[in-house]
C-alpha cells in the first residue's frame, strides 16, 4: 500500500514467503469431521446442554418452515476444529439463510478448499519467523483486490475465486508463480464454495491487521475494508429481515459475532424494522451466570457474547436467548445431530 503521511512505515516487500505444500499443519482431510460420523460420536455434557440443543434444533426447524431467517456467526475454530462440512451439510438442507465469519474463518476455509488441510503449527513457524508467511495468502488478497474492483463483498469475492473459473484465471494471472496451486482441490470441503454455489450470503467482518493476510506485500486494505464494508451491510440487510422473528446462533466468536449483531440490529431498529421476537442462542465454553452480566463488578459483565446475543438483544424486543456451554467439538455435532434426526 501506498503512504505519503509524516511516518515511516514497515516495508512489506522484504518479506520472504515459503509454498503451503511446505507448510506443517494440525487438520488434514481425515480429521474432520463428516456428517455421516456424528452417528457414532459420543457426547459428554450435561443434561441442560441436550435439552437447550434439542429445543434449538426444534426451533430451527419451526423457523424453516416458517421461511423465517436463520443466521449463523462463526468464530475461526468452528472450521478449524473440523466442522466445517457440518455447517455446510446445513446450508446444503436450506437451514440457513446468512452465514458470517471473521477473517480467520475464511482463511481456514480457504486453506481446506485449495489444500485440504488447515491450522498451521503457530509455534514452530512463529519461531522461524514463517508464521502466516504461506506465498499462497496472496490469493485471497489478490482475490479481494479484484472483488473491491468490481464492489463486490469479502465473503463473495472468496467464493467466486473457488466456484468460478473467469474470476480465478484473473486472479491467477496476477499472482500465479511457479509451483503454486492454480486450482482448489477440494472445493467441496469449503463452506464459502458451498454458500456461492447455493446462493447464500457468506459476510466476512474483518479488522486490520489481525489476520495473516495482512502481513503480506500484496495486502491492500482499502480493498477489503470496502469488501468486509459491503458484507457488514448485506449482513444488516439479512437482521432487517428478521422484523418478523428469526433466530441468530453465535458460535464460538467472543468479541465480532456480538458487537456486529448488536450494531446491525441498532440500524435495523433505526429504520422500523426491529428484530421482534427472535431466538438467539451463544455457543462457547466459559461458564455463564445471567446475574453477573448486569453487574460492572463481575467479569462475566465483559462477556460480549453472553451480554449481546443471550441476554442484552433479544430482552430489548421481546425475543428469548439461550447459551449453550461446552466445547464446541461436543455441542455443535450435538445439535447438528438432533436437527438431523428430527429431518
Amino acid at each position: 500500500m501506498e503512504y505519503k503521511g509524516r511516518y515511516k512505515i514497515f516495508d512489506a516487500a522484504q518479506i520472504q514467503t515459503y509454498p503451503i505444500s511446505e507448510r506443517e499443519n494440525k487438520v488434514q482431510l481425515n480429521d474432520l469431521v463428516t456428517p455421516e460420523d456424528v452417528s457414532s460420536m459420543e457426547f459428554d455434557l450435561p443434561d441442560e446442554v441436550h435439552e437447550n440443543l434439542q429445543m434449538l434444533a426444534k426451533e430451527m426447524l419451526r423457523h424453516k418452515n416458517s421461511s423465517l431467517p436463520i443466521i449463523i456467526f462463526t468464530g475461526a475454530h468452528l472450521i478449524k476444529n473440523g466442522l466445517g462440512l457440518l455447517l455446510g451439510d446445513l446450508v446444503e438442507k436450506d437451514l440457513v439463510s446468512c452465514l458470517a465469519g471473521n477473517m480467520a474463518t475464511s482463511i481456514h476455509d480457504f486453506e481446506l478448499g485449495m489444500i485440504g488441510q488447515t491450522s498451521e503449527y503457530v509455534p514452530q513457524a512463529l519461531e522461524k519467523g514463517q508464521f502466516g508467511m504461506a506465498y499462497e495468502f496472496a490469493y485471497i488478497n489478490t482475490a479481494v483486490q479484484l472483488g473491491n474492483s468490481y464492489n463486490l463483498g469479502l465473503g463473495e469475492s472468496l467464493g467466486k475465486m473457488i466456484m468460478e473459473e473467469d474470476f480465478r484465471n484473473e486472479v491467477l494471472k496476477i499472482v500465479y508463480r511457479e509451483g503454486a496451486p492454480d486450482c482448489f482441490l477440494h472445493p467441496d470441503k469449503s463452506v464459502l464454495a458451498t454458500c456461492y454455489r447455493k446462493k447464500i450470503p457468506f459476510t466476512i467482518h474483518a479488522g486490520m491487521g489481525m489476520d495473516v493476510t495482512d502481513q503480506h506485500v500484496s495486502f491492500d486494505g482499502q480493498a477489503k475494508g470496502g469488501c468486509s464494508g459491503r458484507d457488514f451491510l448485506i449482513y444488516t440487510h439479512e437482521i432487517e429481515k428478521l422484523s418478523k422473528g428469526g433466530m441468530v446462533f453465535n458460535i464460538g466468536s467472543a468479541v465480532t459475532g456480538p458487537e456486529v449483531f448488536l450494531k446491525a440490529a441498532s440500524m435495523t431498529g433505526n429504520v422500523n424494522k426491529v428484530p421482534k421476537g427472535i431466538v438467539t442462542a451463544d455457543f462457547d465454553i466459559r461458564p455463564y451466570r445471567k446475574e453477573h452480566i448486569t453487574n460492572e463488578a463481575s467479569l462475566g459483565y465483559y462477556f460480549r457474547d453472553q451480554k449481546s446475543i443471550v441476554v442484552r438483544v433479544p430482552e430489548a424486543y421481546g425475543g428469548k436467548g439461550y447459551y449453550v456451554e461446552g466445547n464446541q467439538k461436543q455441542t455443535f455435532p450435538l445439535f447438528y445431530k438432533y436437527i438431523t434426526e428430527l429431518l
